[in-house]
């Protein structure tokens, strides 16, 4: 089964655009997702929509974070982008005549629903601006590394 990765990708592009201000067209965010600008362009809409990002026209154009990065959750992102499925698995029929199968749709149904409300409320407790300063502490470790690594090379 294919999984959804718009949620990881829409982030990913998003904390690009939040470290450089300037516009980012859809060919090139495309490329970052590994999509079409079709594609984006749709997802980028739903945002807009939302006012988590703006467009510009013409050249030079592109789209823009319009967010601030603290306010906005991941929970905000996911419903955005309609709110996609979050678990591969389900029930084998929806509306089975076989009451062992009854029992099993029931017991997985509560499990998977809890599942997803669990990752939903921890989607609401984690804020672009969290994923921003873990972006920013791995990219100064990386920065200091190689500091120390060209340093012991000379």
């Amino acid at each position: 089964m294919r999984r959804d990765s718009r949620l990881s990708g829409v982030l990913h592009v998003l904390l690009h655009m939040a470290e450089d201000d300037t516009p980012k067209t859809s060919e090139a965010l495309a490329r970052a997702m590994c999509t079409n600008p079709v594609v984006v362009r749709r997802i980028m809409a739903g945002l807009r929509e939302q006012g988590l990002v703006h467009s510009e026209k013409g050249h030079g154009g592109g789209w823009r974070i319009a967010c601030d990065l603290k306010k906005v959750t991941l929970r905000d992102i996911y419903e955005a982008l309609g709110e996609p499925d979050i678990l591969a698995m389900g029930n084998r029929t929806d509306m089975p005549g076989c009451l062992v199968e009854q029992a099993v749709n029931a017991a997985l149904g509560k499990a998977f629903d809890e599942a997803e409300e669990l990752l939903v409320r921890r989607f609401g407790e984690v804020t672009l601006a969290m994923l921003s300063a873990d972006f920013n502490t791995r990219f100064k470790g990386q920065r200091d590394k190689f500091k120390l690594e060209k340093a012991h090379d000379d």
